[in-house]
């Protein structure tokens, strides 16, 4: 899969939460990476299927948002922000195999039936009393 294009990414820092001390508070080292799906160079069937992989992702705007703080450094959050948008597209970007139809064979027909049939008599001596006269 060749890398996205970076006319249609564009990288926004901001403070992240979590681990970091002093640091959160002064840098802003987490990334918010937005990705233009319908204008990106994609085919229409690989856009279509990261449309409906986006879910959430996906702004009102049609673009796809991608957020990053799990680490300490901008560039460590920007790089697994982008490896993430790849792994999204190479998900989008593989055919779903068609199902064929098929039909259940006789012989599978046959046993379904039968093991119906012993099932039914089971059940159906459960509601007969048994004389113990005899």
């Amino acid at each position: 899969m060749p890398p996205v294009d970076e006319r249609f990414v564009e990288e926004r820092f901001v403070r992240a939460s979590g681990p970091g001390g002093q640091n959160v508070n002064k840098v802003a080292t987490a990334v918010e990476l937005r990705f233009d799906v319908a204008a990106s160079g994609l085919p229409a069937d690989v856009k279509t299927r990261l449309l409906a992989l986006a879910g959430t992702r996906l702004g009102a705007d049609g673009r796809l948002l991608i957020d990053s703080r799990e680490y300490r450094t901008q560039s460590q959050n920007r790089e697994a922000a982008r490896e993430r948008l790849q792994a999204l597209i190479a998900q989008a970007s593989i055919r779903p195999k068609r199902r064929r139809a098929t039909k259940p064979k006789p012989a599978a027909k046959e046993q379904r039936l039968t093991s119906k049939k012993r099932r039914g008599g089971i059940k159906a001596t459960r509601g007969t009393r048994v004389d113990r006269d005899e």
